[in-house]
């Protein structure tokens, strides 16, 4: 996989609607799971991507600190080097001077290739620094809608649970009908009521005996006062 399909597949996957995907799904569960292994494949591919991308970088990197290095080292021989031929000179050594002086030319030639390679090197680090910025936020973007994908499958579960168990719950009161005489409600409050009216009739049978009592015993109470009545007339006579 290379760099630009690695970035372009992170950003393709990174900007993806997942509501717009959702309204577009016939069975929505399902599409996300599927996108969620997507994601999580993905990531994983990018991550490898990623790091080896990182991994260059970084060898690009220590490369360049190297021949900056090298052409400083070479900078200080050449110095080195031309010093040492003054000196030589100086005292008098043409031929030992010249010696110096071209070790001295030698160094600055070697640090010149190691400018160059420095230089050279800038701009492919600079773009691949960039490049790699970009895949580092693409993946981060990547993870945030894996965990978005997640959290809306779980939303997505629960709901679908909730519907169901609220369907089943309406079908469960659909079939109990009060008014329907076969149901189980309708005859448990039959049998309520006749047992009511039991209770009604043995009530009034009840108060009907205690009113018979009280009528004999008005009755017997007519029958004590005329007793008492005649013997007042045989007395006053």
């Amino acid at each position: 996989m290379t760099k630009q399909t690695i970035l372009g597949r992170v950003t393709q996957l990174a900007k993806a609607n997942i509501n717009a995907l959702l309204d577009q799904a016939e069975d929505p569960q399902k599409m996300l799971d599927q996108l969620i292994r997507d994601y999580t494949a993905n990531i994983s591919e990018a991550e490898q991507a990623v790091a080896a991308t990182i991994g260059n970088l970084r060898l690009m990197e220590q490369d360049h600190r190297e021949d900056v290095d090298a052409a400083r080292e070479w900078g200080d021989k050449a110095l080195a080097a031309s010093r040492k031929a003054d000196e030589l000179r100086a005292a008098g050594s043409a031929a030992g001077a010249d010696t110096f002086d071209n070790l001295a030319k030698v160094a600055l030639g070697r640090q010149l290739q190691s400018e160059k390679e420095a230089k050279t090197a800038e701009p492919t680090i600079a773009a691949q620094t960039e490049v790699v910025d970009k895949l580092k936020s693409g993946l981060d973007q990547m993870k945030n809608k894996l965990t978005e994908l997640k959290s809306k499958r779980d939303e997505l579960v629960a709901r679908a649970k909730s519907a169901q168990a609220q369907n089943q719950m309406m079908d469960s009161v659909k079939n109990i009908n009060v008014l329907d005489p076969t149901s189980e409600l309708s005859r448990f409050e039959d049998k309520v009521r006749r047992e009511e009216a039991k209770a009604m009739g043995k009530q009034e049978l009840a108060a009907s005996s205690l009113d018979a009592q009280f009528e004999r015993l008005d009755s017997l109470g007519d029958s004590a006062e005329i007793e008492a009545r005649l013997a007042a007339l045989k007395t006053a006579s």
